[in-house]
């Protein structure tokens, strides 16, 4: 396997202390010793239940190639020996390395942000441009201020495209975030009543999430929604933001990446895509309408990001539902028969779950079949 990161390199990006005699390299990097793998670096984070220094055994045990510790807490570790990179934090140290990562990539850059579809608008655009080229996108929701970091710190070197959804629970968060991601194409999927702890109003979600544009590479895409009610209020903070690259999705008749054709089926559905001047008809392998919407955001930052859309597209043929947003499972009946269960248990706000329940409405369940 090859490496993800040389020690010295890794050691420097934190400005972090070695100890003891270093691996040639990491393939990896962890924070949890549930998915550790052989050869990853293991980044001992404290967080608000547990701290990752009570677990350094036991990620020498899973096979860590080194562990990335607190100055802080050495004296507690004296008794292993494995190599150690010693730094004053360890979450900042990630966040260093995240940031290298950065500034070393090669890779189209993607931002994902919205109140709902962030993570399905991530895995669809790994499907399709996964057919052109290397991705790489967190095999999670990893959209907080430690899973986007962590994201960053896997980021191969070589990659083609790399794709970060950034999520948010209150004002700033984006902002600081994005800064680190520095994307070329920053997508907003849509905008509804999510966190509405945190903000007095829709509008206040809509500026959060606008947030996004804040990080754009100079010379950068923002692409938003035209069919959400807030597209005016997102258009207006791209512009008061300097950025010259606007560009829309959905069904509105001035989107930039239109829907011109769609017919909805229970497992899956066929679409007809306007865009730079050319039709592409395309089958969408996960059904909902809200599946159709978010390929078509897929579609515009894949043709912004460069990738051949005609290449791209139909890989959407083989996109599935991700666990808890609308994967389907067929169950044996002892009786006989199947019963068919429609995973939706992600979902935590009204639009997703009206979006799951208009889906339910249309799902056609086969002979002899309990839904």
């Amino acid at each position: 396997m090859s490496l993800l990161w040389r020690s010295q390199a890794l050691a420097g990006a934190m400005n972090g202390r070695p100890v003891g005699a270093m691996p040639e390299g990491v393939t990896g990097i962890s924070i949890d010793t549930r998915t550790l793998k052989p050869g990853d670096a293991f980044f001992a984070i404290k967080g608000d239940r547990f701290d990752g220094h009570d677990f350094a055994t036991a990620a020498l045990k899973a096979g860590a190639g080194l562990l990335v510790v607190a100055e802080s807490r050495l004296p507690a570790l004296g008794r292993i020996t494995a190599p150690m990179i010693v730094v004053p934090d360890v979450m900042v140290a990630l966040e260093a390395v995240g940031v290298a990562a950065r500034a070393r990539a090669k890779a189209k850059i993607i931002g994902v942000t919205g109140s709902v579809g962030k993570t399905t608008t991530k895995e669809a655009l790994r499907c399709a441009l996964g057919a052109v080229g290397s991705v790489h996108a967190s095999p999670q929701s990893f959209n907080n201020h430690w899973g986007v970091p962590l994201t960053l710190a896997r980021m191969p070197e070589d990659c083609d495209y790399a794709v970060f959804e950034i999520g948010m629970s209150n004002p700033g968060e984006i902002r600081q975030l994005v800064k680190y991601v520095r994307p070329h194409i920053a997508l907003i999927t849509a905008i509804a009543p999510a966190h509405l702890g945190a903000f007095k109003s829709i509008e206040d979600i809509a500026r959060a999430k606008a947030e996004i544009f804040e990080g754009l590479e100079p010379g950068g895409h923002a692409l938003i929604n035209r069919d959400d009610r807030q597209w005016k209020l997102l258009d207006k903070a791209a512009r008061d933001l300097g950025v010259e690259h606007i560009w829309s999705f959905g069904e509105h008749a001035r989107a930039t990446f239109r829907l011109a054709g769609c017919q909805l089926g229970g497992e899956s559905s066929r679409i007809v895509v306007k865009m730079a001047g050319q039709e592409l008809s395309l089958t969408v392998g996960a059904p909902g309408r809200h599946m159709v919407q978010n390929v078509l955001a897929v579609l515009g930052a894949a043709y912004l990001a460069g990738a051949d859309v005609t290449k791209a597209a139909p890989a959407l043929a083989q996109f599935e539902a991700e666990r808890g947003r609308g994967r389907r499972y067929a169950l044996g009946h002892p009786a006989g028969g199947e019963i068919v269960v429609i995973d939706e248990s992600y979902n935590a706000n009204p639009v997703s779950m009206k979006a799951a329940l208009d889906l339910l409405g249309t799902a056609s369940v086969p002979p002899g079949a309990a839904g």
